[in-house]
């Protein structure tokens, strides 16, 4: 007869789920971080680009973000499938962000300037996507969670989406060079307050 994951041990259920999420993420940082050493070993061979910088620690530090605050989890006394799948695409979606915001080729491109403005809208949409996620995400943490957060939280996640999408519309770079300054500021701002301790 099947364990339910009723009666399963739900901590061991987590772990499992943390590995998958661990991996994800691990690929993601790696992603990147593999890409800003080939900027510094060869810092002439492709023009880059403060603005798309911004955004490369935005995403670095949402990755570190996640993997802290997914720690919420835990705590949760049943999963399913689609729960675990549901954390599972988030993780996915995230990667994604790296993908898009690092490609693995500039043949294309005359540097990270010239990638960052002709691929804003696949980066910016799935950023967009991530925050709407991340609602569904919190709601899962609980209610009480969720409210615990203020109403802050709600107003900066549709914020964040319409921002993400004047992004997409626009390429003037006044406005790229202030969201990405913004956001990543809010962000670090955010975390402090907020996420601290767990």
């Amino acid at each position: 007869m099947p364990t339910t994951l009723a009666s399963a041990d739900t901590g061991a259920i987590y772990l499992n789920v943390r590995v998958l999420l661990g991996i994800i993420v691990g690929l993601g940082l790696t992603h990147l971080l593999r890409h800003v050493a080939r900027i510094v070993e060869h810092p002439g061979k492709r023009p880059v680009y403060w603005v798309h910088l911004v955004w490369v620690a935005s995403v670095f530090l949402f990755l570190l973000h996640f993997w802290w605050w997914e720690f919420r989890l835990s705590t949760l006394t049943q999963w399913t499938f689609e729960l675990y799948l549901f954390v599972a695409l988030y993780a996915l979606l995230l990667y994604l962000l790296c993908v898009f915001v690092f490609p693995e080729s500039l043949e294309d491109y005359t540097g990270y300037r010239d990638y960052f403005y002709a691929r804003r809208r696949w980066f910016f949409g799935t950023f967009a996507l991530v925050y709407v996620v991340d609602l569904a995400d919190t709601w899962l943490k609980g209610s009480a969670y969720f409210d615990a957060l203020g109403p802050e939280y709600p107003v900066r996640c549709v914020a964040h989406v319409a921002l993400f999408l004047v992004a997409i519309a626009t390429s003037r770079p006044v406005f790229h060079a202030t969201l990405a300054v913004l956001v990543l500021l809010y962000q670090i701002s955010w975390i402090v307050r907020l996420y601290e301790i767990i």
